[in-house]
């Protein structure tokens, strides 16, 4: 019972047939409604319907992770992988929340890491949408990014409580992210207590540093996708006629950068 179990799930999550790659399509809408949800929630009280909502999505994040840890080959490493402690840290959020002295709910945007991460859900866009096989490394910058700044958000609406709370707090959250990340500091929302203003520090230092470097990725790819007709070599730089494996010449469509 145990292997056959093991076997259909190792179909559907790596498998070819219609029915896997259309589970894998579902588990992408399924983290994008999610993903959407957590944000929308933020800046309401948890009620009784919104928890057991928080435990179904819980639930369905666990069997997902439990399942991709029993048909992993990789062992031990598979579990430092971006995705699964990301969803690690979802689960902790989802599940253990009340028990911790901070609000962790914030850590529940990192479950859109997972679209950017997962090879099995990346190898069915590459081979269903040709724009994605095109620009691969922008869409997956842009998710890094949407993710990225979410979570920031959701952190200072978190830990920020002099911002205020509700829709007016989440919004408040958004322009102090932005205004801190870009630089650009109005002062008029100021961090009040010590921890508040070594949160900001934090976002300032190495939130900023990663915001210009997400923001490069997407409008500035460091890789370009293209078979390489010779050696197979997929990913070249931008601008390259040559191929750096085999010395055969390139003919990027996606161009180069002047």
């Amino acid at each position: 019972m145990f292997v056959r179990s093991h076997k259909f799930l190792e179909m559907l999550y790596t498998g070819t047939s219609l029915r896997s790659v259309r589970f894998r399509y579902a588990f992408i809408a399924f983290d994008l409604a999610t993903v959407a949800y957590f944000m929308a929630a933020l800046p309401f009280e948890v009620t009784p319907v919104l928890r057991w909502v928080n435990l179904s999505i819980a639930a369905v994040i666990l069997f997902d992770f439990v399942a991709r840890l029993s048909i992993n080959k990789e062992g031990w490493r598979y579990l430092f992988r971006v995705y699964v402690l990301s969803d690690a840290l979802v689960l902790i959020s989802l599940f253990f929340n009340p028990f911790f002295a901070v609000d962790l709910t914030f850590l529940r945007i990192l479950r859109g890491l997972r679209l950017g991460h997962s090879e099995y859900l990346l190898t069915d866009l590459r081979r269903d949408f040709t724009v994605f096989r095109a620009n691969e490394f922008v869409f997956v910058a842009s998710l890094n990014l949407a993710v990225f700044l979410c979570v920031t958000i959701a952190a200072v609406y978190s830990f920020f409580p002099a911002i205020g709370r509700g829709v007016d707090g989440l919004v408040n959250a958004t322009y102090f992210t932005a205004t801190t990340l870009t630089t650009t500091g109005y002062g008029d929302i100021v961090p009040q207590s010590n921890a508040a203003k070594l949160a900001a520090v934090l976002i300032m230092v190495v939130g900023a540093t990663l915001f210009v470097n997400l923001v490069r990725a997407v409008f500035r790819p460091q890789k370009a996708r293209h078979d390489c007709s010779a050696c197979g070599l997929q990913l070249h730089d931008p601008d390259a006629v040559h191929c750096k494996r085999c010395g055969e010449i390139l003919h990027i469509k996606t161009g180069g950068i002047g």
